[in-house]
């Protein structure tokens, strides 16, 4: 018999509400200010200010997709509050992550009831450093809040409240559209059950958040034409990762994130040692939690084109909540040098980059991506001509409102730096341009053996030109190089001619642009491009891919019907 639950007070909720959050805000202090990166450009801060000022809920400054409106509407109301700031959208972000800390704390005292100890403590420890949750918890994308609603959603049906968890489910699904799992889960399970007709009605419960889901989808129907919102994604995010190859990998990499990257194989050797030593994980709850694990781990693998780790959000806090209470079945020493390990693993992680490629999202490495963004973007933003780049850089050269420059250029976009792309330029040549690494891959994985042929034969990857090898091409030379923690960005300028970028106009963007460097100690989804008629933006959104390493198996880019290159948003 599980204990009896404690009634708690609201107060007392508030307090460890008020707690989490100061703590999630004094831990991200120092970037709160950080400029938004990749797929925030791309596609959720564009929507959003379009919600905020035009009050638009279908997106028109950025291609729209089936993306809720959930996030955005959270961001537009915040904004009418507090004004329209990077780093009020910073904390509004914090505000739902330390919503989900709290979340996250009562579903793991729950899935561990019988548990001696404070299990529940150490699952959110582990939460709290985890690198992929650090700086998600901050980036304007939906997979935080969507890990927030779910644990919120699966402690209600824990619970047998499943009227509020119906309703959690559909605040979930109003955020991010996969959330669709968690109540398709529980309403499945109760039905499995069979414990009669009550049993039945509450499953019914479930079909609330389907039918919000339903409601958003038929009025983006309605305004784009598209079920989807357009075409590209729909083919992109649902038949493209069906092939057999792209899912056995996506799949394979999910089970390496989950269960051995960032120190989790410290977790999940403690978690082999108990599953048959403590009947626990043999319980309802765990058979749930496990049950939902598993079918949104296959889900986020077989739609969406991106195969990123935000994806498995939702997944950590049922993760980490195993591998809390399975050091429980640990000797007190082990037990100890375990939990030190793994926090000290997690830790790190935050800082230190795997030696394979992976997003710069996953940890600190988006803080120094877009440090370099900011160089650049000084460097050119007080020299006139034209500039040529790529998404996420050309956004961010576009719109102040991105933090990047104070009065917006609109650069020539590339669809990528291969050379079938950069040889365009040949008969129109930019004053500048702005050329860095889209992906992590300090031993070339991508460029040799097996996994070159892999990349080239299932994502249609080509490897980019170099700085030096564009320069070369273009008859332009290198004007400056920056670098930041391995990743690298450099500035082409097309010789001295009227008009260009002097060595005195050089030295003068060089100062300037060490002044804007990020305070803080430095640390996929959308790629954006106009399309013929300036007032029409097309946006290539969501995947970290703009080369299918970065996302390490990431499939290639879409070319849309415009003059332009379209990459849709994935899941």
């Amino acid at each position: 018999m599980s204990p009896a639950r404690r009634t708690v007070r609201p107060q007392s909720y508030a307090l460890v509400y008020a707690l989490a959050a100061m703590l999630l805000v004094l831990a991200h202090g120092p970037i709160l200010s950080t400029p938004y990166f990749w797929d925030e450009i791309g596609q959720f801060i564009p929507a959003s200010l379009d919600l905020f000022q035009s009050g638009a809920w279908i997106a028109h400054s950025t291609v729209p997709n089936v993306h809720p409106p959930g996030l955005m509407a959270w961001l537009a109301a915040f904004w009418h509050i507090f004004g329209y700031s990077i780093a009020g959208t910073r904390v509004a972000m914090l505000l739902i992550a330390a919503f989900g800390t709290v979340a996250t704390f009562l579903l793991a005292i729950e899935l561990g009831r019988r548990t001696p100890g404070a299990p529940a403590f150490t699952a959110v420890a582990l939460l709290a450093v985890s690198p992929l949750f650090y700086a998600q918890s901050m980036l304007a994308q939906l997979d935080m809040p969507a890990m927030a609603f779910t644990a919120l959603a699966l402690l209600l049906f824990l619970q047998n409240r499943f009227r509020d968890s119906a309703i959690a489910c559909v605040a979930l699904v109003l955020m991010k559209e996969t959330g669709l799992v968690a109540p398709l889960v529980f309403g499945c399970w109760l039905a499995y059950e069979r414990k009669g007709e009550r049993s039945a009605r509450a499953a019914l419960w479930y079909l609330m958040p389907v039918a919000a889901l339903c409601i958003w989808i038929i009025i983006l129907r309605r305004a784009t034409g598209h079920w989807l919102g357009n075409s590209e994604f729909a083919h992109y995010n649902v038949l493209y990762p069906l092939n057999p190859v792209r899912l056995a990998f996506a799949l394979l990499r999910r089970m390496y994130y989950l269960f051995i990257g960032s120190g989790h194989f410290i977790g999940t050797l403690a978690l082999a040692w108990a599953w048959r030593r403590m009947p626990i994980f043999r319980d309802r709850a765990w058979r749930v939690a496990a049950a939902f694990a598993a079918v949104h781990v296959v889900a986020v693998s077989a739609t969406g084109g991106a195969v990123l780790e935000r994806y498995l959000l939702p997944v950590l806090p049922i993760l980490y909540a195993a591998f809390a209470i399975s050091l429980r079945a640990l000797l007190p020493r082990a037990r100890n040098y375990a939990l030190a390990a793994l926090l000290a693993c997690l830790i790190a992680a935050n800082f230190v980059n795997p030696l394979y490629p992976f997003p710069f999202e996953n940890n600190l490495a988006f803080v120094h991506f877009v440090g370099l963004e900011q160089r650049a973007a000084t460097a050119v933003s007080v020299t006139p001509g034209t500039i040529a780049t790529v998404f996420p850089m050309a956004d961010a050269l576009r719109r102040p409102e991105f933090g990047y420059v104070s009065t917006g250029r609109q650069p020539i976009v590339l669809h990528d730096f291969q050379r079938l792309a950069v040889e365009k330029l040949l008969n129109n040549r930019p004053d500048m341009m702005i050329v860095f690494d889209t992906t992590w891959d300090p031993l070339h994985f991508a460029d040799s053996g097996f996994t070159a042929w892999l990349l080239r034969r299932y994502y249609g990857y080509e490897p980019p030109m170099t700085p030096d090898e564009i320069a070369r091409l273009l008859n332009m030379r290198v004007g400056r190089r920056w670098q930041s923690a391995g990743q690298k960005m450099a500035l082409l300028l097309r010789g001295r001619p009227r008009g260009a970028l002097t060595l005195n106009s050089t030295a003068k963007a060089a100062g300037e642009d060490q002044r804007a460097e990020l305070a803080a100690p430095p640390s996929s989804e959308a790629s954006h491009a106009r399309a013929t008629c300036q007032s029409r933006v097309t946006v290539t959104v969501e995947t970290l891919s703009a080369s299918a390493v970065s996302s390490m198996l990431s499939p290639p880019k879409y070319r849309s019907s415009t003059t332009r290159a379209l990459r849709s948003s994935s899941f």
